[in-house]
Formats: structure tokens, C-alpha cells, sequence
């Protein structure tokens, strides 16, 4: 009789190839991220910093952390943490609207 091991999943063997695909991604946004500093964005420098630091920050947990190849039910989890961290930052900057002494500076 074989015995099958249902908690245990075979995980996909990356080798260290995409390791260093995705270090030498990490290294390009971050330098990409240094470069745009030098440049007048305007209000889209503080926009394009977060993108990319999403982008980054995507790969780091997909990769390095291996959710890639984890449940779904453990992606939703993480999903909901996100939204409510979301959620808590939108709220704490929002009473920003109501502060005139701010907005004529």
C-alpha cells in the first residue's frame, strides 16, 4: 500500500537561474527608482516611486518568499492583510483634506 501525503505539496524546483533573473530586475528598478530622482515629475515622482517599489515588492514576495506556489486560500489571506493595511494608510492621511494651514503652504 502506497501512503499518500496530502499536507505536504510538491513545490516547482526554480533553480538559480530565476534568483538571479529577478535580483537583476530588483537591481534595474532600483536603479530606474534612483535615476527618476533627478527628474522633475512634478507630482508624479512620488506616484512613479510607489509603482515601482510595488513592482519590486511583488516580485520580492512572489519569488524570495515563495508565495508563487503556495494555495490560493493563502494568496487571499495575504490579498485581505494588503487591503486592510490599504484601508488604515487611506484613513490616516484622509483627515489631511480637512486641514487648511496645510493646503495654503
Amino acid at each position: 500500500m502506497e501512503q499518500h501525503d496530502t499536507q505536504h505539496k510538491e513545490h516547482k524546483n526554480t533553480g538559480y537561474g530565476i534568483y538571479i533573473l529577478v535580483w537583476l530586475g530588483l537591481v534595474s528598478l532600483t536603479l530606474i527608482t534612483v535615476s527618476l530622482a533627478g527628474f522633475n515629475l512634478a507630482g508624479l515622482t512620488v506616484v512613479t516611486a510607489l509603482l515601482i517599489a510595488s513592482v519590486k515588492s511583488t516580485m520580492v514576495i512572489n519569488y524570495f518568499m515563495h508565495i508563487k506556489y503556495e494555495s490560493v486560500l493563502f494568496k487571499v489571506f495575504i490579498a485581505i492583510c494588503i487591503i486592510i493595511f490599504l484601508v488604515m494608510i487611506i484613513l490616516t492621511f484622509f483627515d489631511l483634506t480637512y486641514r487648511p494651514e496645510i493646503l495654503t503652504k
